[in-house]
C-alpha cells in the first residue's frame, strides 16, 4: 500500500481492519517520507519503483497486489512496468500517467503550493494542502490528521517528489501493463482531473474505472466504506495463480 505525496503509511488507517482480515498488508513510507530516508541522488518515480522492488526482495515477497494513491499509484505503475512478475494486480487511486492540473484553478493551487514551499514553514504548507483535501466542516478530524501527517515531510523531500511527478510520463507504456487493474477516481478531486484518470483506464488493457461520488483526492479517507468494498471486491475476483510474466 503506497501513500500519496508528502504523506506516510499511517494514512491507510481506514483500510487496516477491512483489508487486513484476509490479507497481509505491507505499508510503505516512500523514499524521503517520514520514516524512510531521503536517498542519495535525484529522486525519480522510476528510482522509487526500483527501491520498492528491492524492498519486496528483502521481505521475501515474490509478488503482491499493489494499492497506490496519487504518487503511490505512479510508483506502483512504474513497478509493474519494470518488474511485471512482481505485481498480481494494480489499484490506482486518483493517479495518472502524466501530471497536469485539472483546470485553471488547479494550476493556481499548484503554483500557490510551490510559492509557499519556497517561503513558508512546512506546517503552513501542510495546512494548505490538508484544507484542499478535506474542505468540509464535518471533515475537521480528517483535516487535522492530514495536516499532522503532511507536516512531518521535509521541504527537501516534498520538492523532490513534486519534481519526480512533474517528469513522470508513462503514457506510451500503459499498453504493457498485463495485470488486472482497477482505477479509482474521486468525483470531486480538485488535484487530478477525471479526464486524466479516464485516460489512464483507457490506456491500460482491460482496466476498470470506478468513480466514487462525493469524493476528493483522498478517496480512501473521505469515502472509506465505498473504497474498501471496491478494493475487496476487486481483489476477491483475482485468480490465486501466479501473476502474468
Amino acid at each position: 500500500m503506497l501513500h500519496g505525496l508528502g504523506s506516510s503509511a499511517e494514512d491507510w488507517a481506514p483500510q487496516l481492519g477491512p483489508l487486513g482480515v484476509g490479507h497481509r498488508l505491507v505499508l510503505v513510507d516512500l523514499p524521503g517520507h517520514w520514516r524512510s530516508a531521503h536517498p542519495r541522488g535525484r529522486l525519480t518515480v522510476p528510482a522509487m519503483g526500483q527501491r520498492l522492488e528491492a524492498l519486496l526482495d528483502r521481505l521475501g515477497e515474490p509478488s503482491v497486489h499493489v494499492v497506490g494513491l496519487s504518487l503511490g499509484g505512479c510508483v506502483g505503475l512504474e513497478l509493474v512496468l519494470q518488474a511485471p512478475g512482481r505485481v498480481r494486480s494494480l489499484t490506482l487511486v486518483n493517479a495518472f500517467a502524466r501530471l497536469s492540473p485539472p483546470d485553471a484553478a488547479g494550476g493556481l493551487r499548484m503554483l500557490a503550493r510551490l510559492v509557499l514551499l519556497g517561503t513558508a514553514p512546512m506546517s503552513i504548507v501542510a495546512a494548505l494542502v490538508a484544507r484542499g483535501l478535506f474542505p468540509k466542516p464535518q471533515q475537521a478530524e480528517l483535516y487535522r490528521r492530514a495536516a499532522r501527517s503532511l507536516g512531518r515531510t521535509s521541504r527537501r523531500a516534498y520538492l523532490a517528489s513534486i519534481a519526480a511527478l512533474a517528469t513522470f510520463d508513462a503514457r506510451d507504456r500503459l499498453g504493457r501493463v498485463a495485470c488486472p487493474t482497477l482505477v479509482v477516481a474521486g468525483e470531486r478531486d480538485c488535484t487530478i482531473s477525471l479526464a486524466s484518470k479516464e485516460a489512464l483506464a483507457r490506456g491500460i488493457p482491460g482496466a476498470r474505472l470506478a468513480v466514487v461520488p462525493d469524493s476528493g483526492h483522498a478517496t480512501h479517507c473521505d469515502q472509506p466504506e465505498i473504497f474498501n468494498r471496491l478494493v475487496l471486491d476487486f481483489l476477491g475476483a483475482q485468480s490465486p495463480g501466479p501473476p502474468p510474466s
